[in-house]
């Protein structure tokens, strides 16, 4: 069976110009073939699929029919990255994906434990694959760290080199942090968000309020206020 035609058993998940950009990127050597679904979601399809050299990675591909178009063209505009980007479902899409492409780039330079990018072509994220071979680390909601204290720790040490930056992640909770091997690792950056946006005060406290409900749960003794010093401290 051709690369073409695999594709296209995906035809009910996937449109005709993401089986042509998947097609794409397989000839570019990004991967050779798509494995299992790890999420199927409104927002977008993630699967793991492996390389020539047998290595793993993941591909998040957008959803051009996304409904919440709306909602990210609010972040879209507010970034100085996008100026001039037209309220256009396709565009504002695309440029979603950059978005979380160049974020992940810039967290990932700054030594906060993201995934790897890789490549982004029109709705279609390849980055790394946080795990062991094709199997995808846990989230913090579904496996919580055997040392809580030493986890959320960790969890801060990102949030404050993210911040240090220049940036906030802006959509942060335990379903947003892998527990690989006891390391916290952030995904889901597209809400990333520079310092200096109007969303970005307003984005960081609603991350540090979500981190410090779920840890205080676990037992630990925080206070939104004082973390939001601690990391801004970072600067």
């Amino acid at each position: 069976m051709s690369s073409k035609e695999k594709f296209r058993t995906y035809k009910a998940v996937f449109d005709e110009s993401t089986l042509r950009v998947l097609f794409k990127l397989e000839s570019e050597g990004y991967f050779k073939e798509l494995l299992s679904p790890i999420k199927i979601g409104k927002e977008s399809n993630i699967f793991s699929a492996v390389k020539e050299d047998d290595s793993f990675v993941i591909l998040k591909i957008y959803r051009i029919n996304n409904a919440e178009f709306k909602r990210m063209y609010t972040y879209i505009a507010a970034d100085s990255r996008f100026e001039g980007l037209s309220n256009n479902r396709r565009k504002v899409i695309f440029a979603w994906a950059q978005r979380e492409y160049r974020n992940l780039l810039t967290a990932h330079q700054a030594g906060v434990a993201v995934p790897l990018p890789h490549a982004v072509k029109a709705n279609v994220l390849v980055m790394e694959l946080i795990g062991t071979d094709s199997l995808v680390a846990p989230r913090l909601k579904e496996v919580e760290s055997t040392n809580v204290q030493k986890f959320y720790l960790d969890v801060l040490k990102n949030l404050k080199k993210l911040y240090a930056a220049g940036y906030v992640h802006g959509d942060l909770s335990e379903f947003n942090i892998l527990n690989f091997k006891e390391t916290a690792y952030f995904i889901d950056f597209s809400h990333g968000t520079k310092l200096g946006s109007s969303l970005a005060d307003s984005l960081l406290e609603r991350d540090i309020k979500n981190l410090v409900s779920y840890f205080t749960k676990k037992g630990l003794k925080l206070k939104a206020e004082d973390v939001l010093m601690d990391v801004k401290n970072a600067i």
